[in-house]
């Protein structure tokens, strides 16, 4: 969160009382407008940082706008925005929470470790944004289930062959398949889709969400406010 408050002092020196008495309202024009050009250079910092990011990473912040009694604007996250947000990490570095899909794949997979992280892997397929494809993982999911079901209900031996005809499918433990989830083509090509791995990954520092922001206001608020004062004074009545 960036507080963003402003003396104005400085810039009212000269001005008659009458003039005077628009500096409110041209502060909390010119607070509101800096602080959208921070929002501005956030989103574009963004695009610098990380590949592709998506409109949920690009609208995870917001202004909250300056009045007459505040006199003071915010760039802060939407009260959507939660405690586990992955912007978080990316600000401060260390370790990320668990997905909502890494908790799925917890309750429903057994391979003979535990499963902290789940990271595509080079046959995974992937959008626009180069984030794991919905379509394929819930046809993933799907089929996990599927295989779940199948060896509670029936035999290893059926099982087994089950998971033959299967196209994703988890390896037993034991198997020469690195732990993931995989996908049969044919009879003999297996592309892996995901990794499972029992450490979760750490990350360094990489948004600097503070860089350059305070520079920013500092450069935009006086030209936004000359203008919003002038504006003032000729509404002023």
């Amino acid at each position: 969160m960036l507080f963003m408050p402003m003396d104005t002092s400085d810039f009212t020196k000269g001005l008659s009382d009458v003039q005077r008495r628009q500096v409110p309202q041209a502060t909390v024009w010119a607070l509101n407008d800096a602080a959208t050009d921070v929002l501005d250079h956030m989103q574009t910092r963004m695009d610098s940082v990380f590949d592709r990011p998506t409109r949920f990473a690009r609208n995870a912040f917001m202004v909250w706008r300056a009045n007459k009694s505040t006199l003071t604007a915010e760039v802060k996250e939407r009260p959507s925005v939660g405690a586990r947000h992955f912007l978080k990490v990316q600000e401060q570095g260390g370790a990320r929470s668990n997905t909502g899909l890494e908790k799925l794949m917890q309750s429903r997979v057994s391979f003979g470790g535990d499963i902290q992280a789940v990271i595509p892997a080079s046959g995974a397929k992937l959008n626009a944004f180069g984030n794991w494809s919905p379509g394929e993982r819930n046809r993933v999911l799907s089929a996990i289930q599927s295989q779940r079901e199948t060896a509670t209900n029936t035999t290893k031996d059926s099982g087994k062959r089950h998971s033959k005809r299967a196209g994703y499918f988890v390896p037993r433990a034991g198997s020469k398949l690195s732990p993931g989830v995989w996908k049969r083509q044919g009879k003999k090509s297996l592309t892996k889709v995901l990794h499972f791995t029992t450490a979760m990954p750490t990350y360094r520092k990489r948004l600097g969400f503070y860089d350059g922001a305070e520079e920013v206001f500092e450069a935009k608020f006086p030209i936004h406010f000359e203008r919003t004062l002038a504006r003032a004074l000729a509404t002023a009545r």
